[in-house]
């Protein structure tokens, strides 16, 4: 069996023996492009992220075939068909993901026009899949990635959201703004749901610097069990150890890695509330719909938050809105002055302040925010709850 290495070799050369031959070709900006490729392989967060930019080229395209590639296990989310956009796999180190998107481009004659959000070597995979037109975002390093697009869009010169700048790439058109209905719950397999009213806390993060601390995931849970909600936890496949450092004994339901995407949607789409830290799963309940208050460390609000997209979503972004050491500007490579963010690594920061910053009276003032019923007298005086608590007008 050939190692990923060799295996990503392989496609890699193979994607450019195909792209070369289809750089022969003419190549001019399409005036109303029936086939579009959103190519990517970006993770949770950022691939539902793009709704904005699927949403603008269906207003502009309306009969339009939109094709996207994402992470095969991605591709479930899009059973439904959000915006008629139609996903593919896309995996470098699988041979058979790159072999169904070279049919697939055959069958369709090639893409009348691609996109790329994020990193621009992925215009090689445009290419390769026979795009006649290449549009990206400007200013990726290195250089040559940039000689592989046709067009290279500004990046914004002020903050704004990144879901807001993957839309940019459809310019002039606009997206609107985000309703649940835009992107049908993907079907799920069956799974023992809670009974009765719930919130889920979900506490894992790719990062152990994004972790909130135990004591307050606890007394949060506490908080919302006094309020009527029955707090059920939840993580990731490869994060349960931060949730066996909050609830070790099991007093209250939990998901610890054990449900797939769908899945958590339908989890989510049952609940109440999301509290989580800033992660793809935050993103995930903007998507669903479900109430969400997220905890903003390392990462940054106006860069990760609602944006304009999401202003209608009951969403809350909870933490400084500048951080000290907030201070890295650099996104998808490109550097720009106005990002606020924090990429460092557990040994780079030995202790997240930012997380630490975080309070549990802003994360309950925050929940009051959006869910009125479960505000009190102590939530609405806590002096330290409105410093940090950023809900978008």
């Amino acid at each position: 069996m050939p190692s990923p290495s060799n295996s990503r070799a392989k496609g890699r050369l193979g994607l450019l023996a195909r792209a070369l031959a289809h750089s022969l070709g003419p190549r001019r900006a399409p005036g109303a492009p029936a086939t579009i490729l959103v190519a990517h392989r970006l993770l949770l967060g950022d691939t539902l992220m793009l709704a904005p930019l699927f949403a603008a080229l269906r207003r502009q395209h309306p009969a339009a075939d939109i094709v996207t590639t994402c992470a095969p296990a991605l591709v479930p989310l899009f059973a439904g068909r959000p915006y008629g956009v139609r996903a593919l796999a896309f995996d470098p180190r699988r041979p058979e993901t790159l072999a169904a998107l070279y049919a697939e481009a055959r069958r369709l004659g090639g893409f009348d026009l691609a996109l790329v959000p994020g990193d621009n070597r992925h215009a090689l995979l445009a290419r390769a899949l026979g795009s006649r037109w290449i549009a990206a975002l400007a200013a990726d390093r290195p250089a040559w990635k940039n000689a592989l697009c046709d067009e290279l869009r500004p990046w914004p010169a002020a903050p704004t959201a990144l879901a807001d700048i993957f839309a940019s790439l459809a310019a002039p058109a606009a997206p609107g703004r985000y309703a649940p209905a835009d992107w049908p719950a993907p079907p799920a397999a069956p799974f023992q749901r809670p009974a009765g009213p719930y919130a889920v806390l979900h506490v894992g993060a790719g990062s152990p610097l994004r972790h909130w601390a135990p004591a307050h995931w606890q007394a949060l849970a506490e908080h919302l069990e006094a309020c009527g909600l029955q707090p059920v936890w939840s993580c990731g496949p490869g994060e349960t150890a931060a949730l066996a450092g909050i609830d070790a004994v099991g007093r209250y339901p939990a998901f610890p890695g054990t449900l797939d995407l769908a899945q958590l949607w339908q989890l989510l789409a049952g609940a109440r509330l999301l509290v989580c830290p800033d992660t793809g799963v935050a993103h995930l309940g903007k998507v669903v719909g479900v109430p969400t208050v997220c905890l903003f460390g390392p990462g940054s609000p106006a860069l990760f938050g609602a944006g304009s997209f999401w202003s209608e979503a009951p969403f809350a972004a909870v933490g400084e809105a500048h951080f000290p050491c907030r201070d890295q500007h650099t996104l998808f490579k490109r550097v720009l002055p106005w990002v606020e963010r924090c990429q460092r690594s557990p040994r780079e920061c030995q202790r997240a302040r930012c997380m630490e910053a975080v309070s549990l009276p802003a994360v309950q003032a925050a929940i009051a925010s959006l869910l009125p019923e479960l505000a009190g007298d102590r939530l609405s005086s806590d002096p330290d709850a409105a410093s940090t608590v950023h809900v978008p007008s």
